[in-house]
């Protein structure tokens, strides 16, 4: 997989599936998951209405609405002070190991992620760039070709830079 890391926002991007760091209602929110609801447009929200609900290290997929992506992937990642750290850690990989297995399923070729649960959330971002790294190490795609991590801080921008650089 080639991996791209930009500094962006992710609403911008042309790319078969975008991951939305979601909450467990699927409700919409601030931060990316505001965002992504707000540039997507009202059939993200209808749809994820009908799921209803996705718990912390799930994956659930949606229409990408008014986005420039066929799909949205929404996962909710670990809020850092609700969970012992291990757990945390074990909640975060599973967010993303799980938007890989879903974009792959759905025959992507093209993903791009943001920096789950390291806004709000207060996971602290070397820990999750970490872990993230780890995930795709060890991910084996069938269809996946294109990995994107859009970065909307240059904090977490230098992390996966320095992080990836040689991957």
């Amino acid at each position: 997989m080639k991996i791209n890391i930009i500094l962006d926002d992710i609403t911008k991007l042309k790319t078969d599936a975008i991951v939305n760091a979601a909450n467990r209602q699927l409700a919409g929110g601030g931060g990316v998951d505001g965002a992504i609801h707000k540039a997507g447009g009202s059939a993200i929200l209808e749809e994820c209405r009908q799921i209803g609900y996705c718990e912390t290290g799930k994956a659930v997929v949606t229409t990408a609405g008014n986005l420039l992506s066929r799909y949205l992937i929404h996962t909710v990642g670990p809020i850092w002070h609700e969970h012992p750290a291990l757990m945390a850690d074990l909640l975060l990989s599973l967010s993303y190991r799980n938007s890989l297995l879903l974009a792959d399923h759905l025959d992507c070729k093209s993903l791009a992620f943001p920096n789950i649960s390291t806004g709000v959330y207060g996971f602290p971002k070397d820990r999750a760039a970490e872990l993230v790294k780890e995930v795709v190490q060890h991910f084996e795609p069938e269809k996946l070709e294109i990995l994107t991590f859009c970065c909307f801080d240059q904090e977490n921008y230098d992390i996966y830079n320095e992080l990836f650089k040689t991957f």
